[in-house]
């Protein structure tokens, strides 16, 4: 059985297409597409860009892109070069289960949601604050008065005008 990188390859000649021109159509550089045709996968960073572009390849040149990265799973699995790390009991984590969560959130309507909570809360808040400001008796953090003598020392203030200074 032929492997992958033959069947692209063979499929492309046989379409009469240039490296060139099926990376003008799919958008896959000229190296990539040429580490593909060679099963050359050590310049890919992870095996989800094999995948992809052999997918993408697949599609272009009428072949049944569902076969072809299975028989990629096959020889990456033999190859033993990608295979994908799992933890000790080969499960996933709940930070896997929340990161995958995650990653369906539609950003675009979470994100201005999340602002507009966040906004009236905040105004919910300072409207709380203020009516508890307002509400507040201002006397309240004042102390005990001091007492005051009834008739000031004498000699110690001048007599007002119009009392009698000898009292």
């Amino acid at each position: 059985m032929p492997t992958v990188a033959q069947q692209l390859r063979s499929a492309r000649e046989a379409q009469g297409l240039t490296v060139h021109q099926v990376a003008e159509i799919t958008k896959i550089r000229t190296d990539h597409l040429r580490a593909l045709e060679e099963a050359n996968y050590s310049c890919f960073a992870a095996p989800v860009y094999i995948r992809g572009f052999a997918r993408t390849y697949a599609r272009l040149l009428h072949l049944d892109p569902e076969a072809v990265v299975r028989d990629l799973e096959t020889e990456l699995e033999r190859s033993g070069e990608f295979s994908e790390p799992t933890n000790a009991l080969g499960e996933r984590t709940l930070l896997d289960l929340f990161m995958l969560q995650l990653s369906r959130v539609n950003w675009r309507v979470a994100l201005p949601s999340l602002g507009v909570a966040l906004a009236l809360g905040l105004a919910i808040f300072g409207y709380r604050a203020w009516r508890h400001h307002q509400a507040r008796d201002p006397l309240s953090r004042l102390g005990p008065g001091l007492h005051q003598p009834a008739t000031p020392p004498a000699g110690d203030t001048l007599p007002l005008p119009g009392e009698n200074p000898r009292r």
